[in-house]
């Protein structure tokens, strides 16, 4: 079973009450970011992707999923990160904020971890890129580093709340 597979799995088999301090890890190169589990619907293969004009650069375009139209971002480009052609390993992540399902473009989901409330840190007030303002916490689990993004916060300016 493939790891996107396996954190299908974890999401569709977990009540809410269980996922607060489960994470959804996934890679923008070698950075391993986490989203709380709570805000999982799902996690597809990429695919077709029609584009919408006037909008950022990092907002792909919208999928339609099941009848559904879902907006997707690419994680990546959000992040200020050199864009890279999509491979069998990229995923997209269907969310939902507010209601509403939103698709993250990812290079590839990792894995569902427990982060204990101890581990996590918040995170320091940089100010050198985007991808700060976005950060709830920074977890340290065994010897790798993951940064919890805030999906609200992530949305925010996209979705208009």
């Amino acid at each position: 079973m493939s790891t996107a597979n396996a954190a299908i799995e974890t999401v569709a088999g977990t009540a809410l009450d269980e996922l607060s301090n489960r994470s959804l890890t996934f890679l923008i190169g070698d950075v391993v970011y986490g989203i709380e589990l709570s805000h999982v619907i799902e996690i597809i293969s990429i695919q077709p992707i029609t584009p919408v004009p006037a909008l950022p650069a990092y907002i792909k375009g919208i999928i339609n999923l099941r009848g559904k139209v879902v907006p997707v971002i690419d994680v990546r480009l959000k992040f200020n990160q050199e864009e890279r052609a999509y491979d069998e390993k990229t995923c997209i992540i269907v969310t939902m904020i507010h209601d509403m399902h939103v698709g993250l473009i990812v290079d590839r989901v990792a894995e569902v971890l427990d982060i204990a409330p101890e581990n996590s840190t918040p995170p320091p007030e940089l100010g050198l890129n985007a991808t700060d303002k976005y950060l709830t916490s920074i977890a340290k689990v065994g010897n790798r580093i993951i940064m919890n993004i805030d999906c609200q916060k992530f949305f925010m300016a996209d979705l208009n709340y």
